[in-house]
């Protein structure tokens, strides 16, 4: 294991970060961050319509600029010492590929075609297709999503590419097969590219394109066509067999490595999404539930296959053996929304200081855009420190934290926020406080969901953005669900989880759990909950509760 060195690759909403890992103690070695330039200026998208899309080159240039970057200042020795690379990205993030594996908007004639790129997860313009596919799996003899949690998600393969091919005739004509983010990356890595032969991904397949052992793969021919006669003929073009994370699906090709400046012999792993890797950096263990805090949160589960094997449990986002470890069952849940509820407020905020200042003639541009820029970075902070201070006893506000649906229990993206209790006393620090809480009330509803399932939570640990810069945020989530949070140590947890399963795939470690040992970065910081306010927040989650059967029931 000496002198051994694995890169993990991380391919976020914004961005995406390569981390060179020594496999021996964790440390890093090299890091590099790129930003996808064509999301960042808003191409493609139209947030309006809750459509999210993001061209492949954004992740060819990342992928070449991230992993260029962190090798920079390595020696040859390190370098040359490189044993394998696993990709973790964003899912359900399918894009529509030809004969050749290559995604259409790389073509010509797609170059400007928001159908043809990569949707995002979070694109929900495919809100009417998972209600489709709810319907007929219901009547179906088979019901497809009950590995699923029951309930199929906008947000998730089959619905997207239902809307994609049923919108846009031309895509739907000249798509030979579609492929998920994280299964691309391995392929275009290692030069196999062609859509019958990407080895593709256990978890990105078991918890969103209802792939199950039971169903042969996926959904059987003649329900795909009963969905939409669109269809015909897709299944055949996709997969059967998936893979899981410690699995090798070949080396990098020569074109990758002259690229890279790697040697050909480095092993690619395959693909796995974000937050499921993401749980292993973070030293999962069975029943200790993993928590992703960024705009949105995934919630992540394992535990022994012979505790829990083939138990259906209902209203979270899927349940998937090895999706996270292999030989374990893994459990997802997670909210559609988070920071990006608090991201949603600040703006709000901010709209009378972008648009007023620029009507302002003696102001200057750049003394405006300064302005802009520090009050952008301090509002949550500043609205943090603010209600932080407000009395403990002030509960008339209540807010529903489903700005962008509901993801569990039971997805369903249709969904909407709401905030009651308003007062002309009503301020933007307790209106702030009243969404922090309604963030937090979420989390404990997906608590709730498991331990109604009969699956019990030992303990909560925390990464990502949220939980490393928010204390007060983490403070309230620990009261409201009433159990200490742990907060990962690792500053890269997601990048961290990926070199992990690079570990175990090109072999230096020889399971999951020896790579943790060896590379965890431990915990930085532990949440306890305040009794008190733990009490208090009881009574408040009841009145949360009921206003989301009051919006669920009366507003549709």
């Amino acid at each position: 294991m000496s002198g051994k060195y694995v890169i993990g690759l991380d391919y976020g909403t914004d961005s995406v970060r390569a981390l060179v890992v020594d496999a021996a103690t964790g440390e890093a070695a090299g890091t590099s961050v790129f930003e996808y330039p064509r999301w960042k200026m808003g191409l493609f998208c139209d947030p309006a319509e809750n459509r999210f899309r993001q061209h492949p080159l954004d992740y060819i240039e990342g992928l070449e600029q991230s992993i260029k970057g962190a090798l920079k200042d390595l020696s040859p020795e390190i370098i040359n010492n490189i044993e394998g690379i696993t990709v973790d990205t964003t899912g359900s993030t399918p894009v529509a590929v030809d004969r050749e594996g290559v995604p259409l908007s790389m073509k010509p004639e797609f170059s400007d075609d928001p159908d043809a790129m990569f949707v995002l997860w979070k694109d929900h313009t495919a809100v009417k297709e998972a209600a489709e596919i709810n319907d007929l799996s219901g009547k179906w003899g088979t019901d497809y999503t009950k590995y699923e949690g029951g309930v199929y998600s906008s947000e998730w393969f089959w619905a997207k590419i239902l809307h994609v091919m049923r919108s846009n005739r031309k895509v739907s004509e000249n798509a030979f097969s579609w492929v998920e983010h994280c299964d691309w990356i391995p392929a275009l890595l290692t030069g196999m590219t062609d859509p019958l032969k990407i080895r593709r991904s256990r978890c990105a397949a078991g918890h969103k394109a209802m792939w199950h052992e039971e169903f042969n793969g996926l959904p059987d021919e003649k329900f795909l066509v009963s969905l939409d006669p669109v269809l015909a003929g897709l299944r055949d073009r996709l997969y059967r067999d998936t893979y899981t994370c410690d699995v090798c699906v070949g080396t990098l090709s020569d074109e990758w490595a002259e690229k890279l400046g790697l040697r050909q012999g480095v092993k690619v792993g395959a693909g796995a999404f974000d937050a499921h890797l993401g749980a292993i950096g973070g030293e999962i263990r069975p029943y200790q539930l993993v928590k992703v805090m960024g705009t949105s949160t995934c919630d992540m589960l394992v535990s022994p296959m012979e505790e829990v094997g083939n138990k259906l449990v209902a209203g979270i986002c899927g349940q998937v053996d090895g999706s996270i470890i292999p030989g374990m069952l893994g459990l997802e849940a997670g909210q559609s929304a988070f920071g990006d509820v608090y991201a949603w407020f600040g703006k709000l905020l901010l709209w009378p200081l972008n648009e007023i200042t620029g009507k302002m003639s003696w102001l200057d541009k750049t003394t405006r855009e300064r302005i802009i820029q520090e009050a952008s970075g301090s509002i949550i902070p500043e609205l943090s420190r603010h209600a932080e201070s407000l009395p403990d006893d002030e509960t008339a506000i209540v807010a529903l934290d489903w700005l962008n649906g509901r993801r569990t229990p039971y997805a369903n993206q249709e969904l909407k926020g709401a905030i009651t209790g308003l007062s002309l006393g009503s301020d933007a620090p307790r209106i702030f406080r009243a969404l922090v809480e309604a963030t937090a009330f979420g989390s404990r509803m997906i608590n709730e969901r498991f331990k109604e399932e009969g699956i019990r939570i030992d303990g909560v640990i925390a990464i990502g953005g949220v939980a490393k810069k928010n204390p007060y945020v983490m403070q309230i989530v620990a009261d409201i669900l009433n159990m200490p949070i742990k907060v990962a140590g690792h500053d890269q947890t997601c990048a961290l989880g990926s070199a992990m399963a690079a570990s175990v795939m090109s072999g230096i470690h020889s399971d999951f759990e020896s790579a943790q040992k060896a590379m965890g970065g431990g915990f930085e910081k532990v949440y306890e909950p305040d009794p008190v306010r733990a009490e208090k927040y009881d009574l408040l989650f009841r009145k949360y509760k009921k206003l989301g059967s009051f919006i669920e029931l009366e507003t549709k």
